[in-house]
C-alpha cells in the first residue's frame, strides 16, 4: 500500500464512505503477510515508494503468480525481474493484463497510467548490442517507477564516434546508466563528458578473460571519472532503480 491508497482509505473512514472494520481487514496485513514460502512487505511503498519487486529466478511460476495475487491487492504497479519465457507465458495466463518483455524477461503489471515523479530524463546507453538485454531492465525499471526515460544502444568503445554523434541528448540527461562488457570502459567515456551522475552497470559479456563481468566490473570501480557510481553485474533493475532515486531528488 502507497501513501496515495493510504490517505484515501483513512479518508473514506473519515467521511463514512468505509467502515472501521472495512479498513481495518485492509490494513491487517500493513507490514507484512506470511504465505509461507514468502514475507510479502507491503509496507515498502509507504517506506521506499515502490513496491517490492519479485526476483523470480529461482522461484517456480506458481510462486511468482501466488506473491502477485497478494501484492497486486494493494499496488498499482508490479515488477518481476528474471523470468524465462517458459514461466512468463503460465503467469500471463494467469494475469493476463502483465506484459512481458522478453528482451528483457521482466513482466511489469500496472493497474493504471504511471505518474511522472522523476525531475528529469533517464538515458540509458549500452555499449553493444550484447548488452541490450541489461540495458532493457534498467530503461524498463526507470520507466515503471515513474521516470521520462530515454536509451541509447550500440555506441560502445570501439567505434567512439558512433557515441560522440548524440552529445546533445547524453548532455540533456538528469542521470545516465551505462552498460558495458568487454573491458567495461565506456561509463568513464560518459561520465568524461557530463556533469551529471552515471550509474555504470557491468556485463557478463565478453571473452574467457572479461571473467563473466568481473573484468568489467573492476574497470569501473577503477574509474577516473569522478562521477561514476557502479552496481552489480548485470544489475539493470538495480541501475534503473537507483536512477529514479536520484532523479526524484
Amino acid at each position: 500500500m502507497d501513501m496515495k491508497s493510504l490517505n484515501a482509505l483513512l479518508r473514506a473512514v473519515s467521511s463514512g464512505k468505509t467502515s472501521v472494520e472495512n479498513a481495518a481487514e485492509k490494513l491487517k496485513n500493513l507490514s507484512m503477510e506470511d504465505i509461507e514460502y514468502a514475507h510479502i512487505d507491503h509496507n515498502r511503498s509507504l517506506r521506499k515508494g515502490f513496491p517490492e519487486v519479485i526476483f523470480g529466478e529461482g522461484k517456480t511460476a506458481d510462486q511468482i503468480i501466488g506473491i502477485m495475487e497478494k501484492i497486486l491487492v494493494q499496488e498499482h504497479v508490479l515488477l518481476v525481474t528474471r523470468v524465462s519465457p517458459n514461466k512468463a507465458d503460465k503467469i500471463l495466463a494467469h494475469f493476463p493484463e502483465a506484459k512481458f518483455y522478453n528482451d528483457a524477461g521482466m513482466i511489469i503489471w500496472k493497474k493504471d497510467t504511471i505518474s511522472i515523479l522523476g525531475k528529469g530524463e533517464i538515458l540509458v546507453i549500452s555499449a553493444g548490442t550484447s548488452d541490450i538485454p541489461v540495458a532493457r531492465e534498467a530503461y524498463l525499471t526507470a520507466k515503471a517507477m515513474g521516470n521520462e526515460a530515454g536509451y541509447l544502444y550500440d555506441v560502445g568503445v570501439a567505434g567512439i564516434h558512433r557515441l560522440f554523434k548524440h552529445k546533445e541528448l547524453i548532455s540533456n540527461a538528469a542521470v545516465l546508466v551505462v552498460a558495458a562488457g568487454m573491458e567495461g570502459a565506456l561509463p568513464s567515456v560518459v561520465a568524461g563528458m557530463v556533469d551529471k551522475p552515471v550509474i555504470a552497470v557491468p556485463t557478463s559479456i565478453g571473452y574467457g578473460a572479461s571473467l563473466g563481468g568481473l573484468t568489467a566490473l573492476f574497470a569501473m570501480l577503477n574509474s577516473c571519472s569522478s562521477n561514476v557510481a557502479v552496481v552489480n553485474i548485470d544489475n539493470g533493475f538495480g541501475a534503473g532503480y537507483m536512477a529514479s532515486m536520484i532523479n526524484r531528488v
